[in-house]
C-alpha cells in the first residue's frame, strides 16, 4: 500500500453510493418496476435486484454478456419472481427504460459530497472519478447532481477497457491525471471493487462505510462519510491514527 503518511496529489472517487445516493435512486426505479409487474414484496424484490445486478453487470464487465442483455436479465429475474414465466426482449427493454426514468428522477448527491469536494479543491488536491458505470450515463449523473465541474477526469469501463477492480481502469485514470498511482487515493463504498482494487493498483484506498458494515477492518482506512475526508488529508504526515 502507498505510504499512508503522504498527502495525495489526486483523490479519485467512486460515484454510485459514494457521491450519489444510488440505493435510493434504484429503489425508486425498482418500485416502478414492481408496480408494472404486480410484484407485492419490496424486500424480496430489493434482495433479488441487488444479487442479479451483481451477477449480470459483473458478466457484462467481464465480457460475457452484452450491455442490453445484462439489463434484460435483471428485469426477467424480477418478472419471474413476480410470477411472469416469459418476458420478450422488447418488453424487457421498455421496462428497463421506465426504470431508468424513475431512477433519474431520484438522483441526489449525499449531503456531505459537495462540502468535502470544496474543501479538498481549496487545499489544492486534484479530483477525479473512477466508476464502473457507462460513461455517458455517469457524466449525466454528475451534471444533474451539480458535481461535474469538480472532476476534470472521469474514467469508466467502456472507455478504459476494463472495470474495477482490474488495475487497468485505475492506471487509465492516473494516466489522464498525469500522476503516479502511489500519489493517489481512491475513495469508494465497495470493499472489493474500490478498496482492494485501488490497493492492487498501488493507490491508497479509503472505504466509505455509511452503514457500519466494515468497522472491524484494521487493514484499511474506513470512514463513515465524506465529511471526514478533508481531516484525513490534513492528517497525512502525522503519526498513523492521528487525524
Amino acid at each position: 500500500m502507498p505510504d499512508t503518511a503522504t498527502a495525495p496529489a489526486v483523490i479519485f472517487f467512486d460515484l454510485d453510493d459514494t457521491l450519489l445516493d444510488e440505493r435510493a435512486a434504484s429503489s425508486a426505479g425498482l418500485r416502478m418496476l414492481m408496480e408494472r409487474l404486480g410484484h407485492p414484496d419490496f424486500n424480496a424484490a430489493r434482495t433479488l435486484w441487488d444479487v442479479q445486478t451483481e451477477i449480470s453487470f459483473g458478466a457484462y464487465l467481464n465480457g460475457r454478456l452484452g450491455f442490453a442483455e445484462q439489463r434484460r436479465e435483471r428485469v426477467r429475474a424480477l418478472a419471474v419472481q413476480a410470477g411472469h414465466a416469459s418476458v420478450p426482449d422488447q418488453a424487457c427493454d421498455d421496462l428497463y427504460h421506465q426504470y431508468l426514468d424513475a431512477h433519474r428522477a431520484a438522483w441526489q448527491p449525499f449531503p456531505d459530497a459537495a462540502p468535502a469536494l470544496g474543501e479538498l479543491a481549496a487545499a489544492g488536491i486534484g479530483l477525479g472519478v473512477i466508476t464502473n458505470g457507462v460513461e455517458a450515463l455517469q457524466r449525466e449523473k454528475l451534471e444533474r447532481i451539480g458535481l461535474a465541474r469538480s472532476f476534470p477526469v472521469v474514467v469508466c469501463p467502456d472507455t478504459a477497457g476494463a472495470g474495477k477492480p482490474a488495475p487497468r481502469i485505475f492506471e487509465a485514470a492516473c494516466a489522464q491525471a498525469r500522476v503516479a498511482p502511489e500519489n493517489c487515493w481512491h475513495v469508494g463504498d465497495q470493499l472489493h471493487a474500490d478498496a482492494l482494487g485501488a490497493m492492487g493498483a498501488g493507490m491508497r484506498p479509503v472505504l466509505v462505510d455509511r452503514e457500519g458494515r466494515h468497522a472491524e477492518r484494521t487493514d484499511l482506512t474506513v470512514i463513515g462519510g465524506l465529511d471526514l475526508l478533508p481531516s484525513l488529508v490534513r492528517g497525512a504526515g502525522r503519526p498513523q491514527g492521528v487525524l
